[in-house]
């Protein structure tokens, strides 16, 4: 499968998910998730495989839905770049969000392909002040 079709549906997997089980597949067992600080995550945070499933069910707990609207796309040899706006409802409140408002955020996500499996992913997140 070609790697553009693979984070498309890595995409909608997160979108659509039950479980971070679902996630796990599209993972190689040596995967590096950094995530960048943003409004959130105060840190630059480096995540294993193990770490990655700890922080996605702990996100779940926060929001009832989440969507992602792909609006650029750049391929380079075994990368592909997502330029991305983020909503999701949330499911406890945030700063001065309630449950059931909407947070926004814009990403560019990078994902690097290893056997068809992402092994390494960085996240750069900025979301819109929670009002």
């Amino acid at each position: 499968m070609d790697i553009n079709e693979i984070v498309e549906d890595f995409i909608k997997v997160l979108e659509n998910r039950e479980s971070f089980d679902e996630v796990l597949e599209f993972y190689h067992p040596e995967i590096e998730q950094i995530e960048f600080p943003n409004t959130l995550t105060t840190n630059k945070t480096v995540r294993n495989y193990k770490e990655l499933a700890i922080a996605a069910e702990k996100g779940k707990a926060v929001l009832k839905k989440e969507t992602y609207k792909i609006l650029k796309k750049y391929t380079f040899d075994n990368v592909v770049i997502i330029e991305a706006q983020w909503t999701g409802i949330l499911a406890i409140p945030i700063g001065k969000l309630k449950p059931g408002d909407v947070m926004t955020a814009h990403f560019a996500q990078f994902y690097e392909f290893k056997d068809g499996k992402i092994i390494k992913q960085r996240n750069y997140d900025c979301f819109d002040p929670f009002k």
